[in-house]
């Protein structure tokens, strides 16, 4: 069973482990810090996942595996929010990740304002791709040779889901 619960600093060494793994952040943000720290994760809980955001972790039957969150945006784009989330491996290739997603973009159409829900995924990360098809997600477009990862150019997959929509 899937639950989202908020970060508390009892995360703090999951993020580090999960987020010091090349495998969870090959395709994630280089905003995030390279390697990882303790004080990083302490950052996100108490700061990082508080700004114009809604993060939550996941945990699937009571243990720790990921996390998920919408980024809000301001202004004319005040009803839309990017998509994030990661799993920890040993959870991977278990449907986890889709019924994250697909629950938690229901729960985000349910309590908040946001209309719409767009994650854009580079062309090599075919497990993310798939979760958004599953999820109901529809491609947008492709914006070619738009992202700089693991020192190549790559195509990015932008996928978008509208409140209301069928899935």
């Amino acid at each position: 069973m899937i639950i989202f619960r908020p970060l508390d600093l009892n995360d703090q060494q999951h993020l580090v482990t999960a987020l010091n793994n090349n495998l969870v952040t090959q395709y994630l943000s280089s905003q995030i810090p390279r390697p990882y720290s303790n004080e990083d994760a302490k950052w996100f809980i108490e700061t990082g996942s508080q700004e114009n955001a809604m993060v939550q972790a996941i945990t699937y039957h009571g243990h720790f595996c990921g996390v998920i969150g919408i980024y809000l945006k301001q202004n004319e784009y005040a009803h839309a929010a990017e998509l994030g989330y990661w799993l920890a491996p040993e959870f991977w290739q278990k449907g986890i990740a889709t019924k994250a997603v697909t629950k938690f973009c229901d729960l985000v159409f349910s309590e908040t304002s946001v209309f719409r829900i767009y994650n854009p995924v580079s062309s090599p990360n075919h497990a993310s791709i798939r979760v958004m098809q599953k999820a109901g997600f529809n491609l947008e477009g492709i914006h070619k040779m738009a992202v700089y990862q693991n020192e190549q150019y790559c195509d990015e997959h932008v996928y978008a889901l509208i409140k209301n929509s069928k899935r």
